[in-house]
């Protein structure tokens, strides 16, 4: 995909539980244009919010990070993933349960699986976490675009008790973790 005559684009695709809070935190990042909201994994063609919320759909919420590989790489990018989130906690964030709130890493092309597997194997292997990992790896099939309220959440209403308490604490922890790659303010 081209965004303008000068700069290629690539795209991922990740779900690390509600989908208001990574999307809030890939925002922040240098190098990444645009981050939708949305739905993948499931077998509901053009699900909605509330048909995914029952869990019976096989969607997880996601997010589809349209970024620049020159300027920050899809390696960098499942840092930040893994950063995100907790990645040994089985269809649920927090207060968030359910398969829809899995974490999960859709590779669009063999390279990002490869990359994927091997980052992930790399994290198990460190100790980096008390528990396994327990982050799906599956190809993206299709992608569906959440509804319009669902997009850029965080920074449309910030003030909303859940961003203050859920959404702010997790992206101010992302940030200080990840400062060197953050956009300049």
């Amino acid at each position: 995909m081209e965004v303008n005559d000068h700069t290629k684009t690539a795209t991922a695709v990740f779900g690390g539980g509600c989908f208001w809070c990574t999307e809030a935190q890939f925002q922040s990042l240098e190098g990444v244009y645009k981050v939708e909201s949305g739905y993948a994994g499931g077998n509901v063609p053009n699900p909605t919010y509330d048909q995914v919320c029952t869990g019976t759909t096989g969607h997880a919420e996601v997010i589809r990070v349209t970024y620049d590989p020159a300027k920050l790489s899809y390696n960098e990018l499942l840092q930040a993933f893994y950063l995100s989130h907790d990645p040994t906690q089985l269809n649920r964030q927090g207060n968030d349960v359910g398969t829809q709130y899995r974490s999960v890493i859709f590779y669009g092309n063999e390279q990002q699986k490869e990359e994927a597997e091997f980052y992930t194997k790399k994290l198990n292997e460190s100790g980096a976490y008390d528990k396994p990992i327990v982050t799906q790896i599956a190809p993206l099939d299709k992608f569906y675009v959440a509804e319009n309220y669902h997009q850029n959440y965080y920074n449309e209403n910030g003030s909303q008790p859940y961003c203050m308490m859920v959404i702010r604490p997790k992206l101010e922890k992302f940030k200080k973790a990840f400062a060197s790659h953050l956009k300049k303010q």
